[in-house]
């Protein structure tokens, strides 16, 4: 062997050692829990900045467009309204628990907000290919395909999702639980297919993978939710993504078998995750913060 193929052989070994397996394909963002003051909003508008000089697919924000106090009024909504559309990318809201369920603390009625929600942020449809809503009644329930992973958003918000507070709320949560359960098995459904091989769950509320203690008493608006995950995804045996937001931690891990979960920043920091789908052979979605901390 010549030292001039020598050369090129050793270059080829470094080029290869230097690309991280299964780096992933294209990618999207991932951010929560923001803002949650018009000091973080300020911020916000940079950040959408940042993102906007990126080359993602889309982007989802898991919930949480206010703090839990507020504020919930329509001049607040209609102004984060417009600062998401500055985003030039396709953008997703999932519903968090302050803009809607925790309303009641500042004297607005939850279901109300919630209408109000869905009229703002769901009138249109993103500009993603084969974008689907799952009813008239639950438009923020919706699902696409992008390279070959299936993804699907979920109203579940944080706060118990809507349980054991009134019985109002109580029978809110029974009907819109359904809605997910049954849009859940529809997408393990059509993640059977031999032509997807991942499947993404986006939904704002932590439902306690890590089994925190609960106060004595009061029902779990999470517990099923968590056992038709974990079946779910044992079942299906491909790359299972849970996204969510709620408790302002950055995780990483697999609580359950077969299940990955990420979880976004948020206040009092305002960061955005560079995720990507898992590539060929892969079983995680590559994740990664994408951003300085604020």
């Amino acid at each position: 062997m010549n030292r001039c193929a020598a050369l090129l052989i050793a270059l080829a070994l470094v080029a290869c050692a230097q690309t991280p397996p299964h780096s992933g394909g294209p990618a999207f963002a991932l951010l929560g829990d923001a803002p949650y003051s018009q000091a973080h909003a300020n911020l916000l508008d940079a950040l959408i900045d940042e993102m906007n000089a990126e080359p993602l697919a889309f982007v989802v924000h898991l919930g949480d467009i206010t703090s839990g106090t507020g504020p919930c009024s329509d001049e607040w909504l209609e102004a984060r309204q417009r600062q998401f559309a500055r985003v030039r990318h396709p953008f997703v809201l999932v519903f968090g628990d302050n803009e809607w369920t925790d309303c009641h603390r500042s004297g607005f009625d939850p279901l109300e907000r919630l209408a109000r929600l869905r009229a703002l942020f769901h009138a249109q449809d993103p500009s993603l290919a084969g974008f689907e809503r799952q009813s008239k009644a639950y438009p923020e329930h919706a699902r696409w395909v992008f390279a070959d992973t299936l993804f699907i958003t979920l109203n579940v918000p944080g706060s118990n999702n809507n349980l054991g507070r009134t019985p109002a709320m109580d029978a809110e949560h029974a009907a819109r639980m359904d809605a997910v359960f049954a849009w859940l098995d529809d997408a393990v459904a059509l993640a059977e297919a031999p032509r997807i091989s991942a499947l993404t769950v986006l939904m704002h509320a932590n439902p306690n993978f890590e089994g925190a203690a609960r106060a004595a008493g009061r029902p779990d608006g999470h517990e099923r939710l968590r056992r038709v995950l974990q079946s779910h995804a044992q079942w299906l045996g491909k790359p299972f993504l849970v996204a969510h937001g709620d408790t302002h931690v950055y995780r990483n891990d697999r609580p359950l078998p077969n299940l990955q979960r990420v979880e976004v920043f948020g206040w009092p920091h305002l960061r955005w995750l560079r995720a990507r789908v898992p590539a060929a052979g892969a079983s995680d979605f590559p994740v990664v913060p994408a951003d300085p901390p604020r």
